[in-house]
């Protein structure tokens, strides 16, 4: 059994900014640990840290077992046009990829040079390949790419990643970690990508896997379907001198929430004896200062009394308490119309049958189906006002909304603003500009109406609600993708939309972000229309409008997730 231990690993940014210190945890015998905090914590560093790809500054970190990992962003760095075979051999063991580079290499030699000194040289790079293991591993390949690409690995190995979806990419990789020899897995991220049959997947193999795993992940359904025990890369209070620390919860995420609360509670309470102390000695320093004034005989007890409130302050108070991230999202909405939304045949172009659909004021619906169906293009024809849109139903802002052709109509209620989120796209109204000038200057979109521009301290106030205070003279494109969320959502509440188009917005928030925008929604007055593949998000939305893989489109009760791409003639 492999395990990983970091103890007291302290790191520092190159501007001289500590992000990590005196962060421990151990990670063994088969636990499968959750890695989780804000977005920016430092969690990918952590994870740089543990492979050995960073050093800490201070600290040490032991593994045994071998340690396999998956990155991200699998398929990048790998060469100009990597093929199956050079993503496979990346997340290999060393040994391995060391002894695959020297075949290739004299593959490549023999074609110039076949003297018998270069077939001597090639058989020994051949037997060190096999002595390395290459031809053990060359079957478990062959078996990941049957599962996960439905052809061997011998028709798989030159095809390009080009050809590869995201998602496959990561399931190639995932098939092969959850099969090699490395008893240890580091998985950042590993669900990104994936629909939901494949998240079920997921969960299903780290489940069953006796390796150790950490791993990053947002999505709540995933951990609380597989963590057993959940770490969390925690915000440290003050300035550029405190770093980030962690805390391991030694149970799953369904009993995270409330152990975390009682953690913070602890701390409070820690917090308030250690000032009523420190009130009561600065109280008797100070009798005993007025008493000595007029009583020489109590000279002595005041410097006692001065000593002991020295040291109590010395000792300091209870150990630094972590800052707890607060994201307050204030969605507000107003009263439109009983009918918000109304398709009548309406029928998006070469993508789904068409369809009716009448969405009244104040629902919450959700969006569902498999990608490229056409979910995306309905909220974007719905952003643009519907089919042939009055004034008020124009959007909100400066974004340029590209037509969507359909058939039928598609209409907005009275006072219904479309607000639109989406992160998949270019936001050129918003780049080159830092979140400051954004908020400063407001917008007015093509209808004349828009976002009203805020004084410096209101805009700053409204980026600490959303935890961005301290990228506020940051460009938005230099933002992370959690942050761009973040601000977007900002943006939509300051629009005065009545009916928010939400595109995915879960896919880069961290879970404390996600939940701040259920909390957020919650209190909207107005409708919303949300595309998602976020099981634990759906869960609090009304109504299910399904796109299915014949093309129909049609209602359900509960979340479905199972349809497949549609089948459209090729």
């Amino acid at each position: 059994m492999g395990h990983v231990e970091v103890a007291g690993v302290r790191y520092e940014l190159p501007d001289g900014r500590v992000l990590l210190d005196e962060v421990a945890f151990r990670v063994g015998e088969g636990a499968k640990a959750a890695l989780v905090g804000a977005n920016g914590a430092g969690k990918t560093t952590l994870l740089r840290i543990v492979t050995g790809e960073l050093a800490p500054h201070a600290g040490s970190v032991t593994r045994t077992g071998g340690l396999g990992v998956m990155r991200q962003a699998v398929g990048q760095g790998l060469g100009e046009d990597p093929s199956v075979a050079d993503l496979l051999l990346s997340v290999s063991p060393e040994p391995v990829r060391a002894a695959a580079a020297e075949v290739d290499r004299l593959e490549v030699l023999l074609m110039e040079v076949d003297d018998e000194a270069t077939q001597m040289r090639y058989a020994t790079a051949l037997s060190d390949f096999a002595d390395a293991g290459g031809y053990d591993i060359e079957v478990v390949w062959d078996t990941c790419c049957t599962t996960a690409l439905g052809v061997g690995y011998a028709k798989a190995k030159y095809r390009s990643l080009r050809t590869l979806s995201g998602g496959e990419q990561k399931r190639l990789v995932l098939e092969y970690l959850l099969a090699g020899p490395d008893q240890v897995l580091l998985l950042d991220e590993p669900d990104n990508y994936l629909d939901v049959p494949g998240k079920l997947w997921l969960e299903q193999r780290i489940r069953d896997s006796a390796k150790t795993i950490l791993f990053i992940s947002h999505d709540r359904e995933l951990l609380a379907n597989t963590a057993t025990r959940v770490i969390t890369v925690e915000l440290a209070q003050g300035g550029h001198s405190a770093g980030n620390t962690t805390w391991t919860h030694p149970g799953g995420f369904a009993s995270y929430h409330e152990a975390r609360r009682d953690r913070f509670l602890r701390f409070e309470e820690l917090q308030r004896r250690w000032d009523e102390e420190h009130a009561k000695l600065k109280a008797l320093v100070l009798r005993y200062k007025i008493k000595a004034e007029y009583n020489d005989g109590l000279a002595a007890q005041y410097k006692s009394a001065q000593t002991r409130l020295r040291k109590f302050e010395e000792a300091g108070p209870p150990q630094a308490i972590p800052r707890e991230q607060q994201v307050t999202m204030r969605l507000q909405g107003g009263r439109t119309g009983k009918r918000a939304v109304v398709a009548e045949e309406l029928e998006l172009t070469g993508l789904m049958k068409p369809f009716d659909l009448e969405v009244w004021y104040g629902e919450r619906v959700a969006v569902l189906g498999s990608n490229g169906s056409g979910k995306s293009h309905f909220l974007r024809l719905l952003a643009a006002g519907g089919s042939d849109p009055d004034v008020e139903h124009r959007p909100v802002g400066d974004a340029v909304i590209a037509p969507v052709r359909h058939t039928g109509k598609v209409k907005l209620g009275a006072r219904v603003r479309p607000g639109w989120f989406v992160q998949t796209h270019e936001h050129p109204e918003l780049v080159g500009r830092t979140l400051l000038e954004i908020l400063h200057r407001g917008e007015t979109g093509p209808s004349g109406i828009g976002r009203d521009g805020m004084g410096r301290e209101q805009a700053a106030r409204a980026l600490d609600r959303y935890e961005l205070a301290h990228a506020s003279e940051q460009r938005f494109e230099s933002l992370s993708g959690g942050q761009q969320a973040r601000f977007q959502i900002l943006l939509l509440e300051l629009s005065g939309a009545t009916l928010l188009l939400l595109d995915e917005p879960t896919d880069n928030l961290d879970v404390e972000s996600a939940e701040a925008l259920e909390e957020g929604l919650e209190r909207f007055e107005g409708t919303v229309l949300a595309v998602t593949h976020d099981r634990w998000f759906a869960r609090g939305f009304d109504r299910y409008l399904v796109f299915g893989s014949d093309g129909s489109v049609y209602e359900s009760d509960v979340p479905v997730w199972d349809e497949g791409r549609v089948q459209r003639a090729r």
